[in-house]
């Protein structure tokens, strides 16, 4: 048996043993996919290759906006501090990307020296130019908020053509760079100018290809009044709608992000809402960013398996000698019937194919006699590496995500309403009363009480049927009723007392009111005469 058999049937029978997730993504890509982009030149078509840094690299948030929206101050807000760099004004102040990030003293890291950190995953930005690289800039300061993830602030979207051209560098292909990367893209608005500009409007379809990445917050939401809110929310809502091509509605927050009193109070409880669900997300990253990169990984893996058969048919169509000039322009105007062909022979969803006039523009340029022929075998090993190897790093995330349930993003605005009276929905719907000394329930059992004693109780206490009859009184489903019943029954004996009942009728209403139920009964609602049993 020749060597090269035994050791290549020997790889196929022990897969490759990971320690984490982001090591794992590390080797397959260096092994498996970077070979395959290499060969059919992916990175000069669509994106640079990937660094260990990209692997290792906290959760990152990009925030994107017009001038103005609060992008800057909605940063000041998370982290409580200022932060090197910062301007705060009503005119375009942040000319500059900045990424806000952790480091062990407060400074200035300037873009030309950031891009030759290999610890810092920005060292494809080079690329961009000194035009670009001379706004941007890495604040970095110790600050809790930054242990988990870092942030990108960036310059505010300006209307008109020529501001677009005074910028001196590709701001879209910029933005689109820096979504590939982030976890998270807030597109912040201000309530009181929704128009799109172009130059916003052609960002916002930069980032077509990671929707699953865009949250929006409908900004500075406490200075108009709730009749004039919705309508704001509305002509949002149809505006994004389109620009923004999804069958999914994509998720809104809104509120005032920043520590000021609230102009007009009436919508407090919907901000802190709007506020807490958007925190909650934020704090997911850490726990799902392994889970992020192995989602990017394996979209690069199928847009780069496209790329491949795309070149492969061009340079399968163009003569060995004459007439190469008049093929190339020939195959460039027919590539959405290349398109087609390659969809037909490999049967690729359309939807992996890259831009068609993108694909035009990018080609023009290129020399088709330097394109490679087809390669199966690079084929087939991306092929392995997505339904062999993907699916032990799944299972590897799953492991990873229930060692550390508690990563999430600590510090700053994050821990204000994370305990204590003024977190969300203390004292409210289950936790009403939760810091009286009388019973909560007692005040409204005399009430109760009277229902009661119409339900036939025999010694002191009503069956489940007659507490039945009177509980579907409320129109709630059985599902919530059976809860209620669950929480309600103490004691566990099938029947309801007095003061059970009173409990039923209680959780009713809270339900009713539109809050949630607890899992387990808290101490304060426990029926005083059950307490001695606790």
């Amino acid at each position: 048996m020749f060597s090269w058999v035994s050791k290549d049937a020997r790889r196929k029978k022990e897969p490759e043993l990971f320690q984490t997730v982001s090591e794992g993504l590390r080797q397959l890509y260096a092994q498996k996919l970077l070979p395959l982009e290499e060969h059919y030149r992916f990175h000069e078509f669509h994106s640079p290759a990937l660094e260990d840094a990209d692997f290792d690299n906290k959760p990152m948030v990009l925030l994107v906006g017009q001038y103005s929206t609060g992008k800057t101050t909605f940063i000041r807000h998370l982290i409580e501090q200022d932060f090197p760099g910062m301007r705060i004004g009503p005119e375009p102040t942040t000319d500059s990307f900045i990424a806000v990030m952790h480091g062990p003293t407060e400074g200035v890291v300037p873009g030309n020296a950031l891009v030759v950190d290999p610890r810092r995953p920005f060292r494809k930005l080079n690329a961009f130019g000194n035009a670009f690289l001379n706004r941007f800039m890495c604040a970095q300061l110790p600050n809790p908020v930054l242990d988990s993830i870092s942030i990108i602030d960036t310059p505010g979207i300006l209307s008109g053509e020529k501001q677009r051209i005074s910028r001196g560098y590709d701001f879209a292909a910029v933005l689109e760079w820096f979504a590939e990367r982030v976890d998270r893209i807030i597109l912040l608005f201000d309530a009181h100018k929704l128009d799109i500009s172009d130059e916003f409007s052609e960002v916002i379809k930069a980032l077509k290809n990671h929707e699953d990445k865009i949250r929006v917050v409908l900004n500075k939401a406490d200075q108009i009044e709730t009749q004039q809110l919705m309508r704001v929310y509305g002509a949002l809502m149809w505006s994004l709608g389109k620009i923004i091509n999804t069958p999914e509605v994509v998720r809104v927050y809104i509120g005032s992000f920043w520590s000021h009193p609230l102009l007009i109070p009436d919508n407090r409880k919907l901000f802190e809402a709007e506020e807490q669900d958007l925190f909650k997300d934020i704090q997911s990253l850490p726990r799902n960013a392994a889970l992020r990169k192995l989602n990017d990984l394996i979209k690069r893996a199928r847009l780069a398996k496209v790329h491949a058969y795309i070149i492969s048919s061009l340079k399968k169509e163009m003569p060995n000698v004459f007439g190469k000039e008049s093929k190339k322009k020939e195959l460039v105007n027919n590539l959405g019937e290349i398109y087609q062909k390659i969809e037909r022979e490999h049967q690729i969803s359309p939807g992996d194919f890259p831009s068609l006039r993108k694909m035009q523009e990018l080609l023009q340029t290129q020399d088709f006699s330097k394109f490679q022929a087809l390669k199966p075998k690079l084929l087939d090993t991306v092929d392995d590496m997505l339904a062999n190897d993907i699916a032990r790093l799944m299972v590897m995330v799953r492991q990873e995500e229930s060692l550390m349930p508690s990563q999430a993003v600590k510090g700053g605005a994050f821990e204000g309403t994370m305990n204590g009276p003024f977190g969300h929905g203390y004292g409210e719907g289950a936790g009403e009363g939760i810091d009286d000394v009388e019973w909560v329930v007692g005040k409204d059992k005399p009430t109760y009480d009277e229902i009661f004693y119409t339900l036939s109780p025999v010694n002191g206490k009503i069956t489940g049927a007659n507490a039945k009859k009177e509980m579907v009184k409320s129109k709630l489903p059985n599902t919530v009723l059976g809860k209620i019943w669950k929480l309600a029954d103490v004691d566990k004996d099938g029947l309801l007392d007095d003061e059970e009942f009173a409990l039923a009728n209680h959780l009713i209403k809270v339900k009713l009111e539109g809050h949630e139920l607890p899992a387990d009964l808290p101490p304060h609602l426990i029926p005083p005469s059950k307490r001695r049993h606790e």
